[in-house]
């Protein structure tokens, strides 16, 4: 096998991280490769928004005011977490679609591409020695928390990359067989 191969099929989400997280240069260096995700008419169906230091303290507030407004009995415990979720990385990439009118590109491909990008991002990071994971979660689909990022008409949340050093041992992966997902017609 080659080394190439062997780090994709290696790839591996780290749910607890640490700093240091990725620096503002490495960070384009992993933008360029997300942004080399399959991309039909070329139209660039995403962008992307950089969260560290205190502004994850804003993201956590904000996710925790989207869940009151969702939900106004929520309990102290599931508005702490809400709150306190961002700070489980020193350093989020929100990866947002955005849609084009396209008589050849319909939304569902401008969706993965987006989805693509992130799957790049992550990729990128395991590359240079960091680790990530990408999340969602109700405040991703929240409308409170997209006009609060700024996200314009025509944008959705793909994903938010959480990224920094991996805190302990890989999780082990489960051993998969091409052949359960693999079929020939």
């Amino acid at each position: 096998m080659n080394a190439q191969l062997d780090f994709l099929q290696q790839r591996n989400s780290a749910s607890r991280l640490v700093a240091p997280a990725p620096g503002a240069e490495e960070l384009e260096q992993m933008l360029l490769a997300a942004m080399r995700a399959p991309d039909h008419a070329r139209l660039r169906p995403w962008r992307f928004l950089s969260i560290s230091g205190e502004r994850r303290q804003a993201l956590g507030e904000l996710m925790r005011e989207a869940l009151l407004r969702r939900e106004p009995d929520a309990n102290a415990a599931a508005l702490d977490k809400a709150s306190c979720a961002p700070l489980r990385a020193p350093l989020i990439v929100v990866v947002i679609t955005r849609f084009f009118e396209h008589p050849k590109v319909p939304p569902v491909e401008q969706r993965m591409s987006a989805a693509c990008a992130a799957h790049g991002l992550l990729l990128a990071a395991e590359a240079l020695g960091y680790a990530g994971i990408w999340r969602t979660g109700k405040s991703s689909f929240d409308p409170y928390v997209h006009r609060g990022l700024g996200l314009q008409s025509g944008e959705e949340i793909a994903g938010l990359i959480y990224l920094g050093t991996r805190d302990g041992p890989a999780k082990p992966l489960p051993a998969l067989s091409p052949a359960d997902f693999l079929q020939t017609w």
